[in-house]
């Protein structure tokens, strides 16, 4: 029975896309489990699709070149080549399970990471600039939200008008969600925006149309600032701005550690000279 919806669906016209249903999924993974995939396989593939499931439009259409954008966003985001060879295994696997072999993605990618260059805060700075020069407000806005939230590529589309008036963002990481706090700042700029832009509800970041940016369109609106900016283009992205935060972050907890540390120390030896016995 299995076998012919497949076939019919196959048949019913391979150039249309393919609607991804938690129900789909869950047939997928039981299947795997009677064909004998261990336990942890089956765990694996389900982190996977999950992961899948919730990078897709509300529609949970997937087009002949969902798959490749999503390789681009799972890169973009900071996975290594080899963990998004992972990702893609799983959801290639489901979709030859649904008979749709046409919306796959084939090939690997080389385990081998290139060396991803960083920029400093200088650049980020000047890459602000250049955005404010050249009045291109959006792109501005785009380049301070990968460098002050740490936020990926993908997950754009939850800063919306909604969390951006609550002051912060619900994050899905490892599992679980964290929430990160909107900076003062930065909410204060996202709001003037929406409410000049005559924005209710919904993604902040949309074309004229209303519809969600592309991934290729916001990476490449914060290319352009390069040359006036007079950064790399291979910088100017939004893995490179989440880098950033993610060095920043890391050197400010440097400094607040060392900053405990000294006093400490300092505490301890006005306690040694009250009350130690060699004080005095």
């Amino acid at each position: 029975m299995r076998d012919a919806e497949v076939i019919g669906r196959s048949e019913a016209g391979l150039q249309a896309g393919a609607v991804i249903t938690p129900e789909e999924i869950r047939a997928y993974l039981d299947d795997l489990s009677r064909r004998g995939r261990s336990l942890g396989t089956v765990q694996m593939y389900r982190a996977k699709l999950r992961a899948f499931y919730g990078s897709l439009p509300p529609d949970k259409q997937v087009e002949p070149d969902t798959l490749a954008d999503w390789r681009s966003a799972l890169l973009e985001g900071g996975y290594s080549p080899s963990t998004v060879n992972t990702h893609l295994s799983a959801v290639n696997g489901l979709l030859e399970y649904m008979g749709r072999r046409d919306l796959q993605l084939v090939g690997q990618l080389d385990a081998a990471p290139a060396v991803q260059p960083e920029l400093t805060r200088a650049e980020y700075l000047r890459l602000l600039q250049a955005a404010r020069a050249l009045e291109k407000e959006r792109t501005y806005l785009l380049v301070k939200v990968f460098a002050l939230l740490g936020i990926r590529l993908g997950e754009l589309g939850q800063i919306t008008v909604e969390r951006v008036k609550t002051g912060r963002l619900p994050i899905l990481e490892n599992g679980g969600r964290r929430y990160v706090p909107i900076p003062g700042c930065l909410r204060g700029e996202l709001l003037d925006y929406v409410r000049r832009q005559g924005l209710r509800t919904g993604p902040v970041f949309v074309t004229r149309s209303g519809k969600m940016m592309g991934r290729t369109q916001v990476t490449a609106e914060i290319q352009a600032l390069g040359h006036d900016a007079r950064v790399e283009e291979g910088k100017c992205n939004p893995r490179c701005l989440r880098k950033l935060y993610q060095a920043t972050q890391a050197e400010i907890a440097r400094s607040v550690r060392m900053l405990a540390e000294q006093t400490y120390e300092r505490m301890l030896d006005t306690e040694q000279l009250t009350a130690g016995w060699t004080a005095g």
